[in-house]
């Protein structure tokens, strides 16, 4: 991921710098070889020559900090991502692999999952949160994210348990704007929501949420978020560990029929709670 990340970092710059991998090199006096092995986040390259590079490139400061951190990690697998690391873009990472993804898998047991979400449900979420300093930021790149991964070009499957649901956020005009929303997504023919209800019982998500991102090129790979940091599996037990958390939650979860049921009836059951404490 490390390496990824890097490569794909580097090829942006010199697209927005106009410059080839050989026009780069001609301007550096390097052989294009060398420039082509920092594309590919491959190690041997010095310090010094990357800071070069990223200078001819012009490269944002912070954006210089983050490539000069991540040049000697490229080949680590696994990723913790702490909250204090220094990193600009904390859900940078997810965000890029999100986009070249084939199919998400997430599941989520407390709250509706980030890519479902209204943004008046994300800005209650968002100022109860303890390590949230720019909430519009927060509600502004999640609408874009959601927006990029809700495009019909990969297959997504959301897991929630009914609790979610019954999370009071914002209070019922949101929730009732949520529930709608949860309906007009369940219709789309990529993406499949399907409920935990609370009667079944102990189930095999009780450890947390998660997101499983498969590719077509590449080994899949398992996103957590805490408060403290993001983290990043790549390693293959892991992922065959939350591969086989999926399928016990598909063996527990409602069908998309039975799903939309529930939510209809957690929307009537939400409407007669308001119209009593009205009256």
């Amino acid at each position: 991921m490390r390496g990824r990340e890097f490569g794909d970092a580097i090829r942006a710059l010199l697209r927005a710098a106009g410059l080839t991998n050989r026009a780069a090199a001609e301007l550096l006096g390097w052989q294009e070889a060398k420039v082509s092995e920092l594309v590919n986040g491959k190690e041997g390259v010095s310090d010094v020559d990357l800071a070069k590079l990223l200078g001819l490139l012009r490269t944002p400061p912070d954006e210089f900090d983050h490539l000069m951190a991540l040049h000697h990690e490229t080949h680590i697998r696994d990723w913790l991502q702490p909250a204090g690391s220094g990193s600009p873009d904390r859900a940078r990472t997810l965000r890029e692999h999100e986009g070249i993804a084939s199919d998400i898998t997430g599941w989520s047991m407390n709250v509706v999952h980030g890519l479902l979400q209204v943004p008046d449900y994300t800005l209650h979420l968002a100022n109860a949160a303890v390590n949230v300093h720019d909430v519009s930021a927060v509600v502004r790149t999640r609408t874009e994210r959601q927006q990029s991964v809700l495009d019909g070009h990969r297959a997504i499957t959301i897991f929630m348990h009914e609790q979610a649901l019954r999370l009071q956020v914002g209070g019922v005009l949101v929730m009732a704007e949520q529930f709608h929303h949860l309906l007009r997504l369940s219709v789309r023919p990529y993406l499949t929501i399907r409920l935990i209800p609370s009667a079944f019982g102990p189930h095999a998500g009780l450890a947390g949420d998660f997101d499983l991102l498969k590719f077509k090129k590449i080994p899949p790979l398992v996103y957590l978020e805490s408060h403290g940091a993001n983290v990043f599996l790549e390693d293959q037990p892991s992922v065959d560990l939350y591969e086989n958390v999926v399928k016990s939650l598909g063996r527990a979860a409602l069908d998309e029929a039975q799903t939309r049921k529930l939510i209809t009836e957690i929307i009537g059951e939400e409407a007669r709670d308001d119209q009593v404490a009205q009256e």
